[in-house]
């Protein structure tokens, strides 16, 4: 008996522990839960792993986090601009795209742990209160902000608000031993699209445009009604490291320059049929010249204006292949206030050119293209770029224009670095001229505001020794004097610290007409503007 035992007995432990390994793997599973079911009966595995975890995992967790970090993640197996926005991220985006936001309508910036006022918009809270540029902010509400380290950041969150909400400023002033209190109301600022606009000479004016906007064709009509008025007989539009915008603000701009009937821009998706946008009537600049720059920065809305002008023949571009952005967003709101920036079509130019650049490699990539383009020559010689004969496209006139990505100019202008030096690189990575300029014109602010004008600012200055004020005030600084790192790039040092002195006192009217006489882009399109009488001519050189 014994024997029959200790023979059996392994048999019936491994018969025992198959029999206890099969009902716990199935007692385990679907009789206690029903998972399997409830997944096999779903069709769509994201939500079904949601419900899931939010049901049956063994931890308390928050899927709506899970979601927000994931809805990146899901994305970035798409093009580069297909984006979603956090509904903490829309009111800036909803601003930024307005062209307003609420606040207390001053200009400010941090130096030196302090707050200080640069200029206040005319009509706005703080003008009417009678704050002043050179004021400092030290206290917002309850919160001291000077000499505590404060961002840019901190200090506009605690600025900006809804119109009609109040906040408390304190405010210390030259010459006044207290603090000035201040309750100002908020109202709506506006976020200036065109920076500014001037005649270079009698009959040449120039347009600056950052960025296209709800209210950027208003602004950018009202620049050149004003040029008309002075005289301009031809335009300069800068849209140098302008990232675009709005469609049908960029599509109204250009209509001004179009005969009526003529082709703007279309758009085409994969689900989308193509749309097309041409002008709608005789543009009011149509018989006057035009003159476009444009950089590696400039993007979108800006390659769309530029692209127009380039294949209707009707201007010149003149800078640096553009970024090449050409995919179009469509933003779906969700009901947490968040938003989806969906990529659903492409932007072609009138001759059929996409003005994207591919993006088959990744983001990374993507955005390394910029640098790419300066390691294999193309910001120095226009011939470093290589183009398929495939990417070939015609003007209405028959000039040969090249697609794949970007538009390219009429007339390439390297990257300036003539005047380099590693004095000047130095005092570049300390950002010195922009605190000198800023000290300076704090200093001798009562002097300065006389004068009205970038001539009377130039012609004053350059009897101040300001360059060599600035010299001292590097070295003091941790930057040594070097003679002749000096001599290669005073010029270009001289002329933006005037330029930044003019800023501090009357605005960009005053800081663009300086640079401009460093500006080499900008020099080489007033030098074609003169060449010739008319586009035609000088559009027929570059055949």
């Amino acid at each position: 008996m014994n024997k029959r035992i200790s023979i059996y007995l392994p048999i019936l432990i491994a018969v025992s522990v198959i029999i206890g390994i099969f009902l716990g793997n199935h007692l385990g599973k679907t009789p206690q839960t029903g998972f399997q079911n409830f997944a096999a009966s779903k069709p769509n595995k994201l939500s079904t792993i949601v419900d899931l975890i939010a049901n049956a995992y063994v931890d308390s967790v928050s899927t709506e986090k899970l979601v927000e970090e994931a809805i990146p993640t899901l994305l970035e197996n798409l093009d580069p601009h297909t984006t979603y926005i956090p509904a903490r991220d829309m009111q800036g985006v909803t601003e930024e795209m307005q062209g307003n936001f609420g606040g207390i309508g001053v200009q400010f910036s941090v130096h030196n742990d302090t707050v200080q006022v640069i200029d206040v918009v005319s009509g706005g809270p703080s003008n009417k209160l009678g704050i002043l540029p050179g004021d400092r902010i030290v206290m917002v509400n309850d919160s001291l902000i000077a000499g505590v380290g404060v961002k840019n950041e901190t200090v506009l969150s605690l600025l900006r608000g809804q119109k009609g909400t109040k906040v408390n400023v304190g405010i210390k002033r030259k010459g006044i031993s207290d603090l000035i209190s201040y309750e100002i109301t908020r109202g709506d600022i506006p976020i200036i699209s065109v920076d500014v606009s001037y005649l270079i000479d009698e009959k040449t004016g120039f347009v600056k445009v950052s960025r296209f906007a709800e209210k950027t064709y208003r602004e950018f009509m009202d620049a050149l009604e004003k040029l008309d008025r002075a005289g301009a007989q031809k335009i300069i539009v800068d849209l140098r490291g302008n990232p675009g915008g709005y469609l049908m603000a960029v599509v109204q701009m250009v209509n001004e320059f179009l005969d009526e009937g003529e082709l703007i821009v279309y758009t085409e998706g994969h689900a989308q049929a193509r749309k097309t946008y041409t002008a709608t009537s005789k543009g009011k600049w149509l018989g006057k010249n035009v003159f476009v720059l444009l950089d590696e920065y400039s993007a979108s809305a800006s390659e769309i204006f530029a692209g127009a002008i380039q294949d209707n023949d009707r201007g010149v571009i003149i800078g640096r292949r553009s970024f090449g952005k050409g995919l179009v967003q469509e933003q779906i709101p969700f009901n947490d206030g968040s938003a989806l920036r969906l990529t659903v079509a492409r932007y072609y130019t009138p001759s059929g050119r996409s003005i994207q650049k591919p993006y088959e490699d990744g983001t990374d990539q993507y955005y390394h293209d910029i640098m790419n383009r300066a390691v294999h020559g193309e910001f120095q010689v226009a011939d470093s770029i290589q183009f398929a004969d495939s990417l070939k496209f015609e003007t209405k006139s028959g000039r040969v224009v090249y697609g794949g990505g970007g538009i390219m100019p009429d007339y390439f202008v390297p990257v300036d670095t003539t005047g380099f030096s590693g004095y000047y690189s130095k005092i570049m990575q300390k950002a010195l001229v922009y605190h000198f300029a800023f000290e300076y014109s704090d200093k001798y602010r009562n002097e300065l505001k006389k004068l009205k004008t970038a001539g009377e600012f130039i012609t004053y200055l350059s009897g101040q020794h300001i360059l060599n004020r600035f010299e001292d005030f590097a070295e003091a600084k941790g930057v040594p004097k070097d003679p002749a790192g000096l001599k290669l790039s005073g010029e270009i040092i001289e002329n933006q610290l005037m330029a930044y002195i003019a800023r501090n006192l009357i605005g960009e009217e005053g800081f663009f007409p300086i640079i401009q006489r460093i500006d080499k882009t900008l020099l080489k399109a007033i030098e074609i503007s003169q060449s010739q009488d008319s586009i035609g001519k000088i559009l027929a050189v570059t055949k």
